[in-house]
């Protein structure tokens, strides 16, 4: 996820690094950030798609229209397999590389 001044870009969405992410990833949330850079991110496994779905569900609890751009092939591969992908392909940044 994005860098910001407390913290580095995040380069695993894995089982060790899930909770972490998705306390990381709601707390921008709620603070308002509404598109997620996960370009950084070189490592993922199902937890990772966890991650972005529970913050996806969350997002769209509270109203709100949650982007991940920069997606790498392993989170998108896995979110194809689970038959999510669309859950998470929101971004049209995103779109438009397909």
């Amino acid at each position: 996820m994005t860098e910001t001044s407390a913290h580095p870009p995040l380069e695993a969405l894995t089982f060790q690094t899930a909770r972490g992410a998705l306390e990381r990833g709601l707390t921008a949330l709620r603070a308002g950030q509404t598109v997620f850079d996960l370009a950084a991110v070189k490592l993922s496994d199902s937890s990772g798609v966890a991650v972005l779905l529970e913050m996806q569900r969350q997002a769209r609890k509270a109203g709100v229209a949650l982007s991940f751009i920069n997606l790498p092939v392993s989170l998108k591969s896995l979110a194809t397999l689970y038959g999510v992908d669309t859950l998470l392909a929101d971004s049209p940044a995103d779109l438009q590389h397909h």
